[in-house]
């Protein structure tokens, strides 16, 4: 990947940089104590201290004017700002919708009529939308800029959609934001001034006033931000320049199938009540292959008391339509909600998983927390509501990573919302490692995936088993495949769908799914030897053949996948073919289980 034209130019200070390399090559560890040394003795210019960035921008400068490939050996990945980042596999990159007029009246849902509604102005991910304006194409490319600065690599990159009711926005918003988002993929590396394209009338969001009391909700959010979209768009709530064909969407993403940076998954979230046939279709044609979805309770009565706008009935009904798709499920799930209690909440979290017609892929947990826009700030007032103590915040979540089955990955306890925009409730933002703490102490440990991924531990073939986790849903029968070490962290799964019955889609009506592959370990770039890394060691091959010896014991003569835009090189490699909406591999004679005693397939 070539460089870019950033502000710092190594050329200006090749004699400090070049000292610097040497002396980082020459450590056996790099410790932060002696980083600090080495710059002080080599400072840049004579005055100021080079940053990690900076050196290594500067080593990728120096590789490239000497024909060395910046990325080969372990250099970058000791100076890596924030490693974790990219341990799962691939660059997570988040943008956020523009604000826009939502169906939902949660009362506990903020109203910060400068973000798109449930976020709010002094979240990490909110600011940085904010200051791009909402534009997708700059969000995207500066957060690949901001990845690629700091030692991450970026082949790998799982694009996240958040912002309000994705459903709710129209439709050719829709495919003109995924449009940008894949645009900005497509020029990583090759364009060098992405501020140029900045839409010079962008509206800023950042004028209005955030100061909505929730007691008193004298205008709703919706009335705020529908009143400034059409003052300032000439009446309408959507400005042309905004539009995009399913053309122009499907253009851009075959250039991506060959591009540096790649998408290998596209995650929209939406509620329960928006997900019919055509929009699981929908989003399919998007490129969507995650969904996250908002459960909030599995309780009618704390629907309706929190003002929801929909029942369980609605999210029963969504979660089949979205793994008849082939979808991969990420729920959204909130204690304390108004109406609940501790118990209550376990018992509604033991539902997540013991009813077959939930039991998501992946799960966000996020305790309600009182913001002064919300307007449970009027239940708070009158005392009808108040937040859990934190010993009884406490107890619910030991009981929420105890209950948590090992297909499952708890992606995040706890909302990532700025402890001064919180008035009641829990501030502590590590509440995730406290319960895991207090699990331990009790003699347990948590099962979920994101406890026993791999991440940076070295591998070995030998060390691996393969281990099956089979559990059913309304739609069929589930196989949760995993390589598994010794000690029981996970190298890599792959989730396949047996369907009992057809799809809606007639592509896949007669289908089995892989509804996801994912081989963790240090995100390893596309084509690149792994050594002892978990990624590129033919793990997802491995995965991928077991499935479909599974898939012909279970009488399929066609497996499916919901592939990515930058996946589908890779299943074409593992003898797929392209259909309309999935990619498809026949199942023959070579793939049957074997007709003699064997290996026990469930490891």
């Amino acid at each position: 990947m070539s460089h870019f034209n950033y502000e710092f130019q190594p050329e200006l200070y090749l004699p400090e940089l070049k000292a610097v390399i040497r002396e980082v090559e020459a450590l056996e560890t790099l410790e932060p104590k002696l980083l600090d040394r080495i710059v002080r003795r080599h400072p840049k210019g004579g005055k100021a201290v080079f940053s990690k960035s900076e050196i290594i921008r500067g080593y990728r400068w120096l590789a490239l004017q000497e024909g060395r490939d910046p990325e080969a050996g372990n250099f970058i990945a000791r100076l890596r700002k924030k490693p974790i980042r990219t341990l799962s596999g691939v660059a997570p990159v988040t943008v956020l919708t523009k604000p826009f007029p939502c169906p939902g009246k949660c009362i506990f849902c903020p109203n910060d009529v400068r973000m798109p509604k449930s976020y709010l102005s002094n979240e990490p991910g909110a600011q940085r939308a904010a200051n791009h304006a909402f534009d997708p194409y700059l969000q995207t490319y500066f957060r690949l800029r901001t990845f690629h600065n700091t030692g991450h690599r970026v082949d790998k990159v799982e694009l996240i959609v958040l912002g309000g009711t994705w459903s709710f926005y129209p439709e050719e918003y829709q495919v003109w934001f995924i449009k940008r988002c894949f645009d900005a993929l497509n020029d990583f590396g090759s364009r060098e001034d992405p501020e140029a394209i900045r839409d010079a009338s962008a509206l800023g969001f950042e004028e209005l006033d955030e100061e909505i009391d929730g007691s008193v909700l004298q205008q709703t959010y919706n009335q705020v931000v529908s009143g400034y979209l059409r003052e300032r768009q000439e009446g309408q709530l959507l400005p042309p320049e905004e539009t995009a064909s399913w053309g122009d969407l499907k253009a851009v993403q075959e250039i991506n199938e060959g591009r540096p940076a790649r998408c290998v998954g596209l995650v929209l979230e939406t509620r329960p009540d928006h997900i019919s046939p055509e929009e699981v279709i929908r989003l399919r044609r998007l490129g969507a292959t995650k969904v996250q979805i908002g459960f909030q309770s599995l309780s009618d009565e704390v629907l309706a008391a929190n003002k929801r706008g929909h029942d369980v009935a609605a999210t029963r009904r969504a979660m089949v339509l979205l793994r008849q798709g082939g979808f991969k499920l990420h729920a959204h799930w909130m204690p304390n909600l108004y109406g609940s209690s501790p118990g209550a909440d376990v018992e509604d979290f033991q539902r997540l998983f013991g009813d077959p017609d939930f039991r998501p892929d992946e799960l966000k947990v996020y305790p309600c927390s009182l913001i002064e826009s919300a307007e449970l700030m009027s239940y708070y007032r009158n005392g009808s509501w108040q937040p859990y103590s934190e010993q009884e915040l406490l107890e619910v979540l030991v009981r929420c990573l105890e209950l948590t089955p090992e297909y499952c990955r708890l992606t995040r306890i706890i909302r990532d919302i700025p402890s001064q925009d919180i008035l009641v409730g829990n501030k502590l933002t590590n509440f995730r490692q406290l319960a895991e703490q207090e699990l331990a102490r009790r003699g347990g440990r948590s099962r979920d995936i994101r406890s026993r991924e791999v991440r940076g531990r070295p591998v070995e073939d030998g060390d691996l088993s393969l281990r099956a986790v089979e559990y059913e849903t309304p739609v069929g029968r589930e196989i949760f495949l995993q390589f598994v070490t010794t000690d029981d962290y996970l190298a890599g799964f792959l989730r396949l769908s047996l369907p009992q019955q057809p799809s809606f889609i007639e592509e896949i009506a007669a289908s089995a799914m892989i509804r996801e592959i994912h081989v963790y370990g240090a995100l390893a770039g596309l084509g690149k030897e792994a050594g002892v890394k978990a990624q590129h060691r033919g793990l997802g091959r491995r995965l991928t053949d077991e499935a479909l010896r599974r898939a012909a014991a279970a009488g399929f003569n066609d497996l499916a996948v919901i592939s990515s835009v930058g996946t589908r090189h890779y299943y074409r490699g593992l003898g797929f073919e392209d259909g309309e909406l999935y990619q498809h591999r026949r199942i023959g004679r070579e793939n049957a289980p074997p007709t003699v005693a064997g290996e026990d397939p469930k490891g």
